[in-house]
């Protein structure tokens, strides 16, 4: 079992920065792949970065250049460095992790609301 807990959500201004961090505790394994996800009302939960042990990154591509993930295998954990935050990055911020192996298990945090504000 897997436990993830998201924090850093909250309002900004447009052009605004936040860090979210993630913090995994329980039965992690390598290798896996973390990531965080979101999802705007009325909308599809969509990825927005993800990392893959070993270091390799995955984005989203509204938000290359804009945002930065980052990992900490050793403590299990994941940030993403938002900055120059627009309107339409508004939406609920889900970290999520992969165990990869014969079994492949999916885990997801309970969400943190971004609202960016015009």
């Amino acid at each position: 079992q897997v436990q993830l807990v998201e924090t850093g959500g909250g309002l900004v201004q447009a052009g605004g920065s936040l860090r979210l961090s993630c913090a995994a505790s329980g039965s992690i394994f390598s290798p896996n792949t973390m990531g965080w996800y979101r999802q705007a009302p009325g909308k599809q939960r969509e990825m927005v970065a993800t990392v893959i042990t070993g270091g390799k990154t995955n984005y989203q591509e509204s938000v290359k250049g804009r945002f930065t993930i980052s990992r900490d295998s050793g403590k299990n954990t994941v940030s993403l460095q938002m900055t120059s935050l627009k309107p339409e990055d508004t939406a609920v911020y889900y970290c999520n992790l992969v165990r990869i192996g014969p079994v492949v298990y999916d885990y997801w945090g309970r969400g943190t609301q971004v609202t960016v504000s015009s």
